[in-house]
């Protein structure tokens, strides 16, 4: 696995401990089906929450939240819907909520963590 992959998993690993620690449960990680991928699900009292965790080693690149554009914004909707379709019994009675992490560091573990909540598509 590439440094990057690596870099990334643990970028995902950091949030969802976050996310646990908010009191969220993680329902699911790397959720795929042919038109994409959802890294994180989160569950909370009311929502269904698609995170989408985008780790950087510096500002090189831009910040994070940067490669979230409204095309990706607008897949990770269709990728919600389609897990609550897979998952009803988990859904009920909550709506679908679309959330982006961003961390920015060398180390994961230890890097800046930003949390953009209801991200608007």
């Amino acid at each position: 696995m590439a440094r990057k992959d690596d870099i990334g998993r643990a970028g995902e690993v950091r949030a969802g401990h976050y996310l646990e620690s908010l009191g969220y449960a993680i329902a699911d990680r790397n959720w795929r089906v042919p038109a994409g991928e959802i890294d994180l699900v989160a569950l909370g009292d009311d929502a269904v929450i698609v995170v989408e965790v985008k780790t950087r080693s510096g500002r090189g690149f831009g910040h994070p939240f940067e490669a979230i554009d409204a095309r990706k914004r607008a897949r990770l909707w269709r990728l919600g819907i389609a897990w609550i379709g897979a998952h009803p019994d988990v859904c009920r009675g909550r709506r679908l909520r679309i959330d982006a992490i961003g961390l920015t560091g060398r180390d994961p573990s230890v890097a800046e963590l930003e949390h953009l909540r209801d991200v608007e598509i």
